[in-house]
């Protein structure tokens, strides 16, 4: 098992309950398999985006913190109203995603309209992939806060039931504004302004003392509040990053088909470079509004976003040929040229040569936007900060 490094800023802790340390200990022995360790590590396909895959070597000694709260099962039960079919908001591999309310103050669950609405990831219970995904959620978003991460707000653990209760963002995923038909179209200014979000927080992550990598950055794990800002969501699969001497970290591979560094799924070899490489591909699903795999590139489905992107990106005159023609020609063609030739960064095959977030951040904040963007609807389109 990879150790623990200290995250920084370290919050106070309290000893975990009986449920979660006969949970903890149960994940320490079946994962505990020494054919998969560094030399002996088995190696596992790519998956496609509509399937996860998970990590042995995962987070299993993680404990919950003192600034979440500890929800009951009945408290949550009343909070969704039971779970009904019409509070969902969601399903993924792990569960379901309900909404719920909240009180802003004592936490205790109110009637539908009144205190604060929350989301509640419901796990399945015979999904022990989802307690893994489970215990790496509360050890990293139960110590880091920013502005564009997700926040945690709470927890339940009781016997089989294992929940987590989190902000709820109002425009749900980056994936549904961009590829959802009939979706409101997000224009030039704020798809710029979601980028810079994205590589705030990525950012901020990297450049912990534990270095965190992210590890499934998508634009499905990209949440909007009604203003358009950005958080990630969904660190199941994050890890800490190399440290001393070592230059990654050995792990079996996981990620989603078309975002995952093509030496990551050949090695296994985990660092921060592989969140740069997939910050790129949605970088790239922002210029173009096409997936990251899909049958509308030219080759098919057969052909990735990158593959089908890659000949327009060194070329100035021809780049804006991948830009989403949804657009109708309104975007800054500086800007895009400046975008598309930093996602040609981030891409490279050799990680060695694509910049960290620190400068992606630096390069995205020098792209400007329009200082007046006209509302297309009667909600709200940000312009960057």
């Amino acid at each position: 098992m990879a150790a623990t490094l200290p995250v920084t800023p370290r919050l106070p802790l309290f000893y975990m309950s009986n449920s979660i340390s006969k949970l903890i200990t149960s994940l320490q022995y079946l994962f505990s398999d020494p054919k998969t360790g560094p030399g002996n590590k088995k190696m596992e396909p790519v998956h496609s985006h509509k399937q996860a895959f998970y990590d042995n070597s995962s987070k299993s000694n993680s404990c919950v913190h003192s600034n979440l709260k500890s929800f009951t099962f009945n408290d949550l039960k009343n909070a969704t109203r039971n779970f009904r079919a019409d509070s969902l908001l969601g399903e993924g591999g792990f569960g379901y995603v309900f909404k719920g309310w909240i009180d802003e103050n004592t936490f205790a669950p109110c009637k539908p309209g009144s205190g604060m609405v929350v989301a509640v990831k419901k796990l399945k219970p015979e999904s022990f992939q989802g307690h893994r995904e489970w215990l790496a959620e509360v050890n990293y978003l139960g110590q880091l806060h920013h502005e564009n991460l997700v926040r945690l707000i709470g927890y339940c653990s009781e016997l089989d039931n294992m929940l987590l209760v989190y902000e709820v963002m109002t425009k749900g995923s980056l994936e549904n504004h961009l590829f959802k038909k009939g979706v409101q179209l997000i224009p030039w200014a704020t798809r710029m302004c979601i980028a810079v979000d994205v590589a705030r927080g990525l950012s901020f992550l990297h450049g912990l003392e534990a270095n965190v990598i992210y590890r499934d950055l998508k634009a499905s794990n990209i949440l909007l509040d009604s203003d358009f800002n950005a958080k990630l969501s969904d660190f199941g699969l994050a890890r800490d990053g190399p440290s001393g001497d070592r230059t990654h970290v050995s792990t079996r591979v996981i990620g989603t088909m078309g975002y995952a560094a093509p030496e990551y799924v050949a090695s296994g070899h985990l660092t921060p470079k592989n969140d740069v490489y997939s910050f790129g591909v949605v970088l790239l699903e922002l210029l173009s509004g096409k997936r990251a795999t899909g049958d509308e590139n030219a080759g098919g489905v057969d052909e990735t976003l990158v593959e089908w992107a890659t000949p327009f990106l060194s070329d100035n005159r021809r780049v804006l040929r991948i830009m989403d023609t949804r657009l109708g020609g309104q975007y800054s063609k500086k800007g895009a040229q400046t975008a598309a030739a930093l996602a040609l960064r981030c891409l490279d095959v050799d990680p060695k040569l694509r910049p960290t977030m620190n400068e992606v951040l630096a390069t995205l904040e020098l792209v400007q936007a329009p200082k007046n963007v006209t509302n297309k609807s009667s909600e709200q389109i940000r312009q960057c900060r």
